[in-house]
């Protein structure tokens, strides 16, 4: 009797603790993968395609590329990084965080100046141009804090190459990542921001005021790489599925570019 309550004892425990480890098991065969905030509307909807449920499960988290190289750095199970730049995709490699042989351009977009929806604004980007002016007695530009987020420092790069940076620099109200900057805007909280083209296409919120001569900024690239310890076949077929025609196609409906050529 002693012996079979034990044996059902014992029996109970695993069957427990094999309970418990299916959802661990399930998180684990899980790919994360770690993007630029600017990528969410087009990449959640590639996510969500049949070829990518055909992968198995896909999450992604969604913030600046500072932010998401630090967390790599500290050691954040992220599978796949996609940064908008390439400064802090260099820093993920030199640090030896990303698979370098994965590593791939996998799209460009532009730099646009966003307002209000029902903003009358009219405004040429061009060198020396009224941008403080633009902005009214107490406006603020936001965008993307401008000595990290990618997108702030493209920012700028384009202000301070059309020679307009010192002028409007007191007013910059400073964003996490684009996609808050972009907030600001749409809320109405900024009369002006500068955001991807992207962003804007996302948005109904916001208008296009003009856009960014391409010499004015380094390229916008995005490069994306297998994080080092999680190269598995599944993260390789992920990566390989982004740069398909069809998930490029809904890149290029949100507002990227193919990227270019080196």
């Amino acid at each position: 009797m002693i012996h079979r309550a034990l044996f059902r004892c014992s029996l109970a425990v695993l069957l427990t603790l094999a309970t418990a480890v299916l959802p661990l098991r399930a998180v684990a065969d899980e790919l994360l993968v770690f993007a630029a905030a600017s990528l969410k509307p087009a990449l959640d909807e590639i996510i969500s395609t049949p070829d990518a449920k055909a992968l198995g499960g896909i999450k992604a988290s969604y913030a600046a590329s500072s932010q998401l190289e630090h967390q790599i750095e500290a050691g954040a199970p992220a599978s796949i990084f996609i940064s908008a730049d390439e400064d802090w995709m260099d820093a993920a490699a030199a640090k030896g965080r990303v698979v370098e042989a994965t590593r791939v351009d996998l799209l460009g977009n532009a730099l646009v100046l966003v307002a209000p929806k029902d903003s009358t604004l009219a405004l040429t980007i061009a060198p020396k141009f009224d941008l403080a002016g633009a902005l009214g007695a107490d406006g603020r530009l936001a965008l993307g804090e401008p000595n990290s987020v990618p997108a702030g420092k493209y920012a700028r790069a384009s202000l301070t190459s059309l020679g307009v940076w010192d002028s409007i620099r007191p007013r910059v109200v400073s964003a996490d990542n684009v996609r808050a900057a972009l907030n600001f805007v749409a809320r109405g909280e900024a009369p002006l921001g500068i955001v991807y083209r992207s962003d804007a296409v996302s948005e109904p919120a916001v208008r296009v005021v003009g856009t960014f001569p391409d010499a004015s900024h380094a390229p916008i690239v995005y490069p994306a790489a297998i994080v080092a310890g999680h190269d598995t076949p599944m993260a390789r077929k992920l990566l390989g599925l982004l740069r398909a025609p069809s998930s490029q196609a809904i890149f290029v409906r949100h507002g990227f570019d193919a990227p270019a050529k080196r």
